[in-house]
């Protein structure tokens, strides 16, 4: 395949780069001009001198980075221009102001697509499948073995596990990422829930961008401040990330059975299910199914993997697609020659 004189897109130390608009996706390191997909720390980094993200994200962005950087935001689907380049964002159903970048030069048009997912989601905008000529994505869960199952209700299952629990006066302590997935179990929980979930401190912050977007999410009280009043706490839910298993206060809140919420808990053999006392199956990515059914609907005939991608890009390449690992865009894996049309090795 013979593409344009210059890759739209290429892959450098700081990230993925777009020559013809001057600006980085989700850069690694300080740049001049940063679009972000959304404000996970992975993605989103300190330091750049400007910030473009999606509207419904800005508040999330500015509490992960600080309130006076310079980020102009946009709605979905909005089109603006940088440098020769027509840019838009569409919806990746990740977290809340999670979007793909879509990329136009003249005829060619080249989607990133960030994290996504295509389950059900009340704290979030749905995915949007975007047509494209090349497709960037993510692969966190690209092998076959994960494959969620779709019909199930979470907030549904959360809630009987903590009403079995409160029945015997014992506390859950359910684990999720302070960003996202913590608002997502909120948001799951919000018709079920008949009593505030105690969050940690962490999440709070988080948890109120959420609701200024219009998000309906559960009841909340700091967990800080019930045991700062010294309150007996039993049969309650809380919420909280991983990391607080190390801290002083887990030691204070009396009987407790704990669960963590994630894809990594599929299967008996889940990444650091024998850590927690129950497992709830619930990602914020793409499945195997998913990522294989998106890809197909952008109809690119060339796909560039990100994280996990031996076992996509070997699928891929069976079906007639051009698939490669996202290091094929680095520059030096380009054979340019003055004044010709540029030849990928």
């Amino acid at each position: 395949m013979i593409l344009h004189a210059s890759p739209l897109i290429t892959w450098t130390e700081k990230g993925l780069y777009c020559e013809s608009g001057g600006f980085y996706i989700d850069p690694h390191r300080k740049v001049d001009l940063a679009l972000i997909t959304h404000a996970h720390s992975d993605h989103a980094r300190r330091g750049s001198l400007k910030y473009i993200c999606v509207n419904s994200g800005l508040e999330l962005l500015k509490a992960r980075l600080g309130q006076k950087i310079s980020v102009k935001g946009f709605n979905y689907r909005e089109t603006f221009e940088l440098g020769d380049v027509k840019v838009s964002f569409h919806s990746a159903g990740h977290i809340l102001g999670s979007a793909q970048v879509r990329i136009q030069r003249g005829h060619e048009v080249w989607v990133a697509s960030g994290d996504y997912k295509r389950d059900r989601d009340p704290s979030c905008d749905p995915f949007e499948s975007v047509p494209c000529d090349t497709f960037i994505t993510e692969a966190t869960f690209g092998t076959p073995k994960f494959i969620w199952e779709k019909d199930l209700e979470h907030g549904r299952m959360i809630h009987e596990w903590w009403s079995e629990n409160s029945s015997q006066g014992r506390n859950c302590i359910l684990f999720g990422y302070s960003l996202g997935k913590a608002q997502r179990i909120l948001a799951e929980l919000a018709p079920f829930a008949h009593r505030p979930v105690l969050i940690h401190d962490t999440i709070h912050e988080l948890t109120e961008c959420y609701r200024r977007e219009g998000r309906n999410l559960a009841q909340t009280k700091l967990l800080k401040d019930r045991l700062e009043d010294n309150d007996e706490i039993g049969g309650e839910l809380i919420l909280a990330p991983p990391s607080i298993l190390t801290e002083k206060w887990i030691g204070r809140i009396g009987q407790y059975q704990t669960a963590f919420a994630s894809g990594w808990m599929q299967g008996s053999g889940g990444f650091g299910r024998s850590r927690y006392d129950k497992g709830f199956v619930m990602s914020d990515h793409a499945d195997w199914n998913d990522l294989n059914r998106t890809i197909s609907e952008t109809g690119a005939k060339r796909v560039y993997v990100q994280h996990r991608d031996g076992a996509l890009i070997r699928h891929l390449k069976l079906k007639g697609i051009d698939a490669r690992p996202i290091e094929d865009l680095k520059p030096i894996n380009h054979d340019v020659q003055s004044g010709q049309n540029l030849r990928l090795i």
